[in-house]
């Protein structure tokens, strides 16, 4: 969600910000732009369209210089239009781009126009840029120190002033910032990747943090307005990760990169063992007595898929909060829980500040599930496993999700295992069932050509029913979720047996019920369930395990996976629903990788 690139050096900068952004598209956004320092004056091109076109744009005028800034922006305060893209300009003087929200903005825009300052856009950002015009004294590096003291909410933000060439500021508050070092020239970025093949020394900026860039120096002070020493690291971003390859969307490269991704992931994983979570883990996991799960969207269906798991096999209690939720209620803390975090890109803004709200309340024990190790997420938590999904850059979660599975069941084997809760004989079955999980994946992608037959029926269909129990619920309202993002059809899961409890009323045949059925416990539950459907001519899409006993008939449509894989069995249920959702979207004509009004990394509250 919004993206920020900024560059000093002494060669013409436009291509590197322009590459930038376009290894932020991922993030999603509606708009974009791209500023420099011009011979004495600023200089921008902004587009409502994608990056190739900023860039047509600025061939076009011959856009060029040693020192600027660009952005992608996903919209909030504003509509999507040419007027609220970033770069912000404040009387030809500053140039500013913002990722976050400033709470406080409508009282400061008050005082600016009161001030004279005339708005030419509905954005908060722009509420920063004549701040920090008004404050500026001859220093931008003081001015924004203490501009940043205004403004209430999270931020992230560069800038750059027409009298101060070569001098790049930023500044971030809740939102993610890096910094770029390279030889005489450096670089400010969302994250990581944005400067891959630029320079991989790389410096991650904490809350409170402002830095000053200079061709020859990096210098930064922190919340106190004290100089601070960041360690700068070695980060190896593999922009090539991105490439489409022979796939037709980054979703379906992601669905078939799955069985590697998942090998990826438990690399290394020979046993269950704390240490797999980090050096000080058989100590907090001796000691807790509970499980809070924070997290959002498809990672918070992972942590309700956990409950089950860390429930049945250590018999610990578990809680799921929606991370958006937590700090907004009055909840009960228990010091003696162990906190969760699960995050695809470790940057979730509601993610990170429920943490946070959580360690306010004294509860400290905590563990974060991440593809990103270098996230704010992990350098937050005590402790982590950080899951080796690789880039991902569709939209609609895919690999991250079934990878975050793959981790959180570690957990489970994990916790029970230090409770004394499993045997050497259960623990050498489930690291088998691990280890052929990419096997059994490649078989359920293999079903691929029956689905497509199915998603050609769905996208004629505006509304549609999942089905799950147990364990399988959860899968169930991922599947509904990849459905809406990415076709706009309205779905929505429920568990089996809630349907007599009003959605029934909803089924008629014009309503699809795709219904996960794994020859489980519950699985003559399900079947009594289906026929509810059936009874008032619905129309049932089953998802069903080799040896269920469900066969096709008029109104009931199966497709078989090749195997029953136990409490595993939501890893490849849910295979088979990103695929009907790729297809169905597909078939709709879609934007399958960047759905309207999505973005990749959630930055903002």
């Amino acid at each position: 969600m919004c993206g920020i690139v900024g560059a000093v050096a002494q060669r013409n900068i436009t291509p590197i910000l322009l590459q930038g952004l376009k290894r932020l598209e991922y993030r999603g956004y509606d708009s974009c732009g791209v500023a420099l320092h011009v011979d004495g004056m600023l200089k921008r091109s902004r587009s409502t369209s994608r990056v190739a076109e900023l860039e047509s744009q600025v061939e076009t005028t011959g856009l060029a210089g040693f020192t600027g800034i660009a952005h992608t922006r996903w919209a909030t305060h504003g509509a999507p239009a040419s007027h609220n893209a970033h770069p912000h300009f404040s009387r030809e003087r500053i140039a500013l781009v913002h990722n976050g929200i400033i709470e406080n903005h409508d009282e400061l825009r008050a005082e600016l126009t009161a001030a004279g300052y005339v708005f030419e856009s509905q954005t908060d950002t722009e509420v920063i840029a004549h701040l920090i015009d008004q404050m500026y004294t001859g220093d931008l590096f003081e001015t924004v120190q203490q501009a940043v003291k205004r403004l209430h909410g999270a931020y992230a933000i560069a800038v750059f002033c027409r009298d101060e060439p070569h001098r790049v500021i930023g500044a971030r508050q809740g939102s993610p910032l890096i910094v770029g070092v390279g030889e005489g020239e450096n670089f400010l970025a969302s994250d990581a990747m944005a400067l891959a093949g630029v320079t991989d020394q790389i410096i991650y900026l904490e809350e409170g943090d402002v830095v000053d860039l200079q061709l020859q120096r990096c210098w930064v002070v922190d919340v106190n307005g004290k100089p601070a020493t960041r360690e700068v690291r070695t980060v190896h971003a593999h922009s090539g990760a991105a490439e489409l390859g022979p796939y037709r969307h980054y979703m379906q490269k992601e669905i078939f990169e799955q069985p590697r991704a998942i090998g990826d992931t438990l690399e290394g994983v020979t046993g269950i063992m704390p240490e797999l979570f980090g050096d000080k883990a058989y100590k907090i996991f001796k000691n807790i007595d509970s499980v809070l799960i924070l997290a959002c969207g498809t990672s918070y269906y992972a942590g309700l898929t956990a409950k089950y798991w860390i429930e049945s096999i250590a018999q610990i209690p578990v809680n799921v909060e929606i991370a958006s939720e937590y700090r907004y209620r009055d909840s009960v803390p228990n010091p003696n829980a162990l906190v969760v975090t699960i995050s695809q890109s470790g940057e979730t803004a509601d993610t990170l500040a429920a943490l946070k709200h959580a360690r306010s309340m004294d509860m400290v024990h905590t563990l974060t599930i991440c593809n990103v190790s270098t996230s704010a997420m992990v350098r937050e938590c005590e402790l982590s496993y950080i899951t080796r999904a690789g880039v991902e850059v569709g939209v609609a979660s895919t690999k991250a999700f079934t990878t975050q599975l793959v981790a959180l069941f570690l957990l489970s084997l994990t916790l029970a295992q230090v409770r004394g809760r499993l045997s050497d004989e259960q623990e050498a079955d489930y690291v088998k069932q691990l280890r052929h999980l990419p096997v059994a994946i490649a078989a359920v992608l293999a079903l691929e050509p029956q689905i497509i037959a199915w998603a050609e029926e769905f996208a004629r269909k505006e509304n549609a029913l999942f089905l799950g129990r147990g364990l399988h619920y959860p899968i169930a309202l991922e599947g509904a979720l990849k459905l809406k993002e990415i076709s706009y059809i309205h779905a929505e899961a429920y568990p089996a047996g809630e349907l007599k409890h009003g959605p029934l009323a909803l089924v008629t045949e014009e309503m699809p019920v795709v219904t996960i059925a794994p020859n489980d416990a519950l699985i003559e539950k399900l079947k009594s369930n289906m026929q509810e459907v059936r009874a008032r001519g619905g129309q049932l899409y089953v998802f069903a395990d080799a040896d269920s006993k469900i066969t096709s008939s008029d109104g009931l449509h199966v497709i078989r996976l090749p195997e029953h894989y136990g409490k595993l069995s939501p890893i490849l249920h849910v295979i088979s629903l990103q695929l009907l959702a790729y297809h169905t979207a597909l078939a709709r004509g879609t934007d399958v990788d960047k759905p309207r009004n999505l973005a990749k990394s959630v930055t903002v509250e």
